[in-house]
Formats: structure tokens, sequence, C-alpha cells
């Protein structure tokens, strides 16, 4: 039997505009065949145990010809394979939607369309400007800049001139000599209000506002680049008053995450609202151990700990499903006291209904021992079920206050294996304004990464002193959090994001 092909629009580039269900079909694909217009923070959220394919196309680039991906499509597909066919914009809006359809039909290959947030309406919305306003303009016309390759012009701009409405053009950045020359000889005045609005919803934002008789010029010395929006219409001279996007405070910057998703989710939502635009680079992979016979043993006697210890969010989810695969019933633990190294950890083991007793002011290894001691623990016997590599301070510090310590690696973190974007391609982009550690291995994982010491060319931002000496160690600009939460990494970001000269 075929699989099934999903044509999925995935908007602008800003993630936030993807829809529900493209998301939710990103997610249960077996194949994933995208284009170079596909936003980067989408590109970045593909999971990369799933079989990507890049077709790589952009306006007068196209490495793997239009023939050849209706042929990927067809293939991926007769093998009885889930596949998005993942397309920047709307699929059917200058998209080539239409010819990879025809072609599934005629193969027999049962297909949906997904539409998507078209960059005709989303990039003027992000730079203030009402496509339609019922004070000037009552119609909007979207035409494509980019001529198909042979064929002559067909557009009638004396028609477009004379329906009084907004026009949009998309894929016309290199040909903006030629519309606007070809609106003036239609009739349109060289005072109408006009835009040029690049890479619109992403940090790369740009706009130029001018005239139809100046924009060419302006967009020159802007050096306006593909892709945009070329707009033309009494609307774009809103976009002073309504602008509203350039004023969030992370405007135009570019952070790197480098912890996985999954743990990410708080911080990376409040900068994106902050107006961010967010790489999700996971630089470690965690993986819970299996067959943990140190782990069961500590089950069968868990009523024997006086405390268990938490260092990380994983840590606990790792230890309670490990306990449900055991039947270990949470009663047992009722004589135990817990403690956590930070606010995440906290938080986990609060939404399984425990409330920690310790959780020292500074959060990292060395403090939370400190604190621990500091509870008289002489005699106690602790539980710590953490990475095989955790800090090296915890232990010694435990034990010198005289209690006992299982110490039981519960599971591993290793350099990430790789998504949909490696970190060459990410520093080819540009380097980000920032990157984010929130442990030493993240730092270590993403040094492991780069090539040709591209991490010696990032400011940091990390969550505690342990993470900041460990980028120091690999020469990296970085600074540390006053508290080491997601909302306190979000003010350094806040910090560093508005004085980006100091070191």
């Amino acid at each position: 039997m075929p699989g099934k092909v999903w044509l999925v629009g995935a908007g602008p580039g800003d993630i936030g505009l993807l829809t529900v269900k493209g998301k939710a079909l990103l997610e249960e694909a077996d194949v994933i065949i995208y284009d170079h217009l596909v936003g980067n923070e989408i590109v970045f959220f593909l999971d990369g145990s799933k079989k990507l394919i890049n077709v790589g196309k952009r306006s007068g680039h196209h490495p793997i010809p239009q023939e050849q991906i209706n042929q990927i499509l067809v293939r991926e597909a007769q093998k009885g394979k889930k596949v998005v066919r993942l397309k920047g914009g709307d699929p059917f809006l200058f998209g080539r939607g239409g010819e990879e359809l025809a072609e599934l039909k005629k193969c027999g290959i049962p297909f949906e369309v997904v539409p998507g947030v078209s960059s005709a309406l989303a990039v003027p919305a992000y730079n203030g400007i009402p496509v339609t306003h019922r004070d000037y303009a009552s119609s909007v016309h979207i035409i494509t800049g980019h001529k198909r390759k042979g064929q002559q012009e067909d557009t009638d701009y004396r028609a477009l001139v004379g329906a009084g409405g907004t026009l949009l053009f998309l894929m016309g950045v290199t040909a903006l000599p030629d519309i606007r020359r070809k609106l003036l000889n239609a009739g349109m005045s060289p005072d109408m209000p006009a835009a040029v609005l690049q890479e619109g919803t992403t940090a790369g934002q740009k706009k130029v506002i001018s005239t139809l008789g100046g924009l060419e010029e302006k967009a020159k010395e802007a050096d306006i680049r593909p892709p945009a929006v070329i707009a033309v219409g009494q609307v774009c001279a809103l976009s002073g008053e309504l602008s509203w996007r350039e004023s969030l405070p992370l405007f135009g910057v570019k952070i790197v995450l480098t912890r996985p998703r999954r743990l990410m989710l708080p911080l990376s939502a409040r900068l994106r609202e902050l107006g961010a635009e967010i790489f999700e680079f996971p630089a470690i992979d965690t993986e819970a151990i299996q067959d943990n016979e140190k782990l069961f043993r500590c089950f069968e006697r868990i009523e024997s700990y006086d405390w268990i210890v938490f260092t990380s969010q994983y840590g606990v989810q790792v230890f309670f499903e490990q306990a449900g695969q055991r039947k270990v019933d949470i009663r047992r633990l009722s004589g135990a006291k817990f403690a956590v190294i930070g606010e995440g950890t906290c938080r986990a083991l609060r939404e399984r209904g425990i409330f920690a007793e310790v959780m020292p002011e500074v959060y990292d290894g060395e403090a939370l021992g400190h604190a621990l001691a500091g509870q008289g623990i002489r005699g106690s016997c602790i539980l710590i079920p953490r990475a095989k590599k955790g800090n090296e301070q915890l232990v010694p510090i435990l034990t010198k206050a005289g209690a006992a310590v299982e110490d039981v690696p519960v599971y591993e973190t290793s350099p990430h294996a790789g998504g949909a974007v490696t970190l060459k391609e990410v520093m080819e982009k540009g380097v980000p304004d920032i990157v984010v550690f929130t442990s030493s291995s993240t730092v270590e994982g993403f040094a492991a990464a780069a090539e040709e010491n591209a991490h010696l060319r990032i400011k940091a931002a990390c969550i505690g002193r342990q993470t900041a000496q460990t980028a120091e160690k690999y020469h990296i600009k970085c600074k540390t959090a006053k508290e080491a939460t997601p909302d306190g990494l979000a003010e350094l970001i806040l910090e560093m994001a508005a004085h980006p000269e100091d070191e």
C-alpha cells in the first residue's frame, strides 16, 4: 500500500505562525522534504531522527529540478511512508504545489493540503502595514515578481494601477527596477507610498519605507536582499504609526539554545515573546541507562534512604519512570526528605506531588552539598540518582559531613548526534548574537560540534558559575545569570542584547 503525502505550508519564518495541524504532521511524519525558504526556526525544530531531504529551492537557484522533487515525493510515498512536503509560506501561492499534486494524482498517491500563513499577508503585518484599510485600500493584489524562464511578462500593470488597491509583489527584489518602471509607465504617481520588506517575521527583518519614485535607490542604500516583499499603496505610509515588532526588546536578536528542547520550553517561549529568533540546537543528547541493576537494588531498599537528592529535571524524570516500570509504590518514599539543585528540578519534583526540603541559593553541585550538609546529615543515608558524569564536589562534601552516599548514574549525556542542521550551517547563517548554556556538558557538546574554533566567536549566557567556568576553559566570552532560572537567564539575555558592546 502506498503511503501518503501532506503538502504543508510552513508560513513566512516565525515558528509561531506554523499551523497547529502542520506542527502535528511534522511530529508524525516519517519523511520531511523541505525548501530553502522554510524558516530557520522551523528547520531547527525538525526531528533529526526522521528522514530529512532538503531540496534547497530558492529564487534563481534550483539545485534539484522540480521534476526530480516530484519523483522524490512519489518514491518516498510508494515505500508506505508518511511524507510531509514542507514549503515556505502557503504551498499554493506561487509555491508550485499544484504541479506536485498533479504528479501524485497521476501515480495514485493519496494526499492532503495544509494551507500556510502567506508572507504576502504576514510580512506587511509584522512591519505595521495593514494590506487593507477602510480609509485607504479595499482590495489587495498579490503578484509574482519572478517570471518563468522563457516566458513573456503577462501582468497587466495598467489594470493593477487602475484597481486602486494595495499591490504586493513576491520574489521581486531583483525585478524591483522593472516593477517600479512599469508601474510608473502605467500611470501610478511617483509619490505613492511603497515599501520593501526583507525577511519579515525573522531576526533578519528589515524594511525600507519610501515612495515608488525613490524606492529603488533607498533599497540599494539599505542593501535589501531576497527574500523580501514589495508593497505599493497608501497603506505603506501607516508603517511608522502601526509598527510594533521593532519595539520588542529582543527584536533582531538570534539566540541559540543548547539544551534539549523539552527542557527549554519555558525559556524559549519567553524569549520569543520578547522578539528573539530562537535556534534550538541541543548540544547534548540525554539517554536513560537501561537495565540499571544498581538503581533497581536501590528501589528494593528505598525505605532506607533519609534523603533523595536530584541534580537535574531529567534525573527526576528517569527516576520516577523507572520506579514506575519496577512497580515501586510511591508511598514507600514517605520516609525520605528531598533536596534539589535548582528551581527547574524543584518544579519537576513538585509536578509529582513532592515538595523539596532543601534547595540552595546558588544552583550548583557545590552549593547543594553545603546546603544539605547544614541539615545535620551525620549518619544519614542519601541516594543521588543523576548523570553518569556528575558534579565531582557534591559527594565528597556529603561524606565529609558524615553521610553514607549512594551515587547512582541513571542517565548519560553525549554530544548531540545531529539533526536537520549542523552547527557549521548555523554559523554559516551568521554568528548568533547569544548562545545559552545551562550546564558544563552543553558547553562541551557545543565546543565538540564547532568547527575551526567557531565557538571562539560567540558570546554566551551561562546559567551558573560552574557552567561559566567551563565556558571560560574553552575561551568563550560569557556572562552568568544572577539567578539560575529561566527568568534569570532571560534577564541576563535582555541585558546582553541591550549592551552588545560590553565584554
